[in-house]
């Protein structure tokens, strides 16, 4: 299926050569944009924008560890270079590291911290100057999860990171707003992807405990991201949007 909502958009996607960043890109690209897809794997990105092209689509692999800060501003250029402007970013590359409070090591807590805090917050800096510059506003989306929302066990680092990146949202409203860029999250609940489908029993376990009745998909969650950078969305800006099957009303535990 194909429409023009996404007409005359230019979208930077990072960690976007599987799951829900490759589900984010190929709605957007069907839907008119043009499409930089990242992921740090150079063969996923590589044949994520062939499917992606072969389909009808407008999109540009680039391969790159997206908490890299001179890389971060290399997607950027090369958007621009390849499509002329900027006009959407979304901040999916994450990483999720389990591990008990109590023997958390340093180098993990870095890692994490690296990839869902560093790298998204210098490209939503990076693609709003190229915004500024253009002076035609924009929009830009940032990952949660619904561990920023509730705990769970083993993931309180990863919770903090998508917590905070929330917090980032509410606060670039101030800065962001007057130059006509949206800024906004998606907490996406438990998702059928290909890591978490490697997990036999992620499917029936999240089915049983989530209110309806099932996981969400990778299209559940970008359907809902598309709603928040399409340009007819831009007054709403600061907002979080959970994206569970009502997970978090009731929250039970997957343990």
């Amino acid at each position: 299926m194909t429409d023009d909502r996404f007409t005359n958009q230019v979208a930077i996607i990072t960690g976007a050569g599987q799951g829900i960043g490759f589900e984010i890109a190929r709605q957007m690209a069907m839907s008119g944009a043009a499409v930089l897809l990242n992921d740090i794997d150079e063969q996923l990105a590589n044949r994520a924008a062939s499917v992606i092209n072969m389909l009808g689509g407008k999109c540009h692999p680039l391969a790159g560890d997206a908490a890299d800060i001179n890389f971060i501003q290399q997607m950027v250029d090369e958007a621009v270079r390849k499509f002329g402007f900027l006009t959407i970013v979304i901040a999916n590359a994450g990483i999720t590291s389990y591990g008990e409070f109590l023997d958390y090591q340093p180098e993990d807590l870095q890692s994490v911290i690296n990839l869902n805090l560093f790298g998204s917050f210098f490209l939503a800096q990076k693609a709003a100057i190229q915004m500024k510059k253009q002076t035609s506003g924009g929009s830009i989306l940032l990952m949660s999860s619904v561990t920023g929302h509730q705990a769970h066990k083993n993931l309180a680092a990863y919770g903090m990171t998508k917590a905070g990146l929330e917090m980032l949202a509410k606060s670039l409203v101030l800065e962001l707003s007057q130059l006509n860029i949206s800024i906004n999250t998606v907490a996406p609940g438990a998702t059928l992807t290909e890591r978490t489908l490697q997990d036999n029993n992620y499917e029936q376990i999240w089915s049983r405990i989530t209110p309806m009745g099932r996981a969400a998909t990778v299209e559940d969650i970008a359907n809902s991201v598309l709603f928040f950078v399409l340009p007819q969305s831009r007054h709403i800006t600061g907002q979080t949007l959970v994206v569970d099957g009502g997970w978090t009303a009731t929250s039970p535990s997957p343990y």
